[in-house]
């Protein structure tokens, strides 16, 4: 668990600690006081350990780090079976539409001063959709797009960060990043990530050839 993780955690708890104060506190003139004040800690305390329970979904952004494979098995036409696992071990049976495939993942990356004392940029894969190559079909097409990774209750941390315009000066929500490569059958492929951002690499002979043919 990162620092950036624990930080909210213990807030929240903090908060809540406060709140179950003031609202089980006695007291006839100051009921009202005490319960708005109360709840309102209790609101506090649910955002911050809500959001530091959403970024234990996150992993540490290091450098330069494999995050998934791709495996792909051609069942018809722009119809392909796939295999994600992520760096965790954590596996995905998808199926997939078109001729390309695109992951997409979001980051967080920490102010330097925020960094140094042991907040860690942290990155989740998103979603993976197929893709179209010629331009009509994708406008018109059917469409497959599948989610990896949920927010814990619907909070969602790395959208309630975008929504506050001053927060951007510590922790950057801004640059999601994706990458994308053809389909092709037996085709495996891996992805690394880097503050660059996302990388695919075509590790077997059928994934070099679709890619060799594709560009």
């Amino acid at each position: 668990m990162t620092v950036s993780t624990l930080v909210p955690i213990i807030v929240g708890v903090i908060f809540l600690l406060l709140a179950l104060r003031l609202l089980l506190s006695g007291g006839m003139l100051k009921a009202i006081v005490r319960a708005v004040l109360g709840l309102s800690f209790l609101a506090a305390s649910a955002m911050f350990l809500l959001g530091g329970y959403d970024l234990l979904t996150y992993k540490r952004l290091l450098v330069e780090q494999p995050v998934a494979t791709l495996q792909f098995v051609k069942l018809a036409p722009q119809r392909y079976r796939v295999l994600l696992v992520q760096v965790d071990g954590e596996e995905h049976h998808l199926r997939l539409l078109g001729d390309q495939w695109q992951l997409d993942a979001r980051t967080l990356r920490w102010h330097p001063s925020l960094a140094s004392i042991g907040f860690k940029s942290q990155y989740r894969l998103d979603r993976i959709s197929g893709r179209y190559a010629d331009i009509i079909e994708q406008q018109h097409g059917e469409q497959t797009v599948h989610p990896l990774k949920i927010s814990p209750y619907g909070f969602d941390t790395w959208q309630a960060l975008r929504q506050v315009p001053w927060l951007q000066e510590w922790v950057s929500t801004q640059q999601g990043t994706a990458t994308y490569q053809p389909m092709a059958d037996g085709a495996v492929y891996e992805v690394t990530l880097a503050y660059g951002g996302l990388f695919a690499r075509p590790i077997n002979s059928e994934a070099k050839r679709a890619v060799s043919g594709w560009r």
